[in-house]
């Protein structure tokens, strides 16, 4: 027995999008924008939706940040609202307050991964090049690696 061939409409594509996670609304056009079969029938479905604050901008960003916080840097981060199509004064807000928890971030991160001081050269650039691809600032990476602002206990 054959199924009929149903699309769901553009919203209903974004509501299920959004059932899954935030999407901001530049993220939402970008996937949809395929689906679309008459010009405008995208932004118009998206501008009911953020009417009615099934999209925001705001909890897409708080979003991102709670998942990702844990395990990367605040370039990273940035990087991935940038490609979210977030910018603006909640992502600078949001970048300054991960800036100050950057060095406690990167040492649980590092903690999780490693737990001791580099024996050799090679295991500190390893160290560090791990810290760095997650987005740790270099300044956060080096003292880390180092052991300052660590925990006596840690080294012991």
């Amino acid at each position: 027995m054959n199924k009929p061939d149903f699309q769901p409409s553009l919203k209903g594509r974004a509501l299920r999008l959004l059932s899954q996670r935030e999407h901001s609304r530049a993220e939402l056009e970008r996937k949809l924008a395929p689906h679309e079969e008459v010009p405008g029938e995208l932004a118009k479905a998206l501008d009911d939706l953020q009417a009615r604050d099934f999209i925001n901008d705001g909890r897409a960003v708080d979003s991102v940040v709670n998942r990702r916080s844990g395990k990367l840097g605040s370039a990273r981060i940035q990087q991935e609202l940038a490609q979210k199509g977030l910018s603006g004064e909640a992502v600078a807000e949001v970048l300054e307050v991960l800036k100050e928890t950057e060095l406690a971030r990167a040492q649980a991160v590092w903690r999780k991964k490693f737990d001791a001081p580099p024996q050799d050269p090679q295991e500190r650039a390893k160290q560090m090049r791990f810290l760095l691809t997650r987005g740790f600032n270099a300044e956060v990476v080096r003292r880390v690696v180092k052991g300052e602002g660590l925990e006596d206990d840690v080294f012991d």
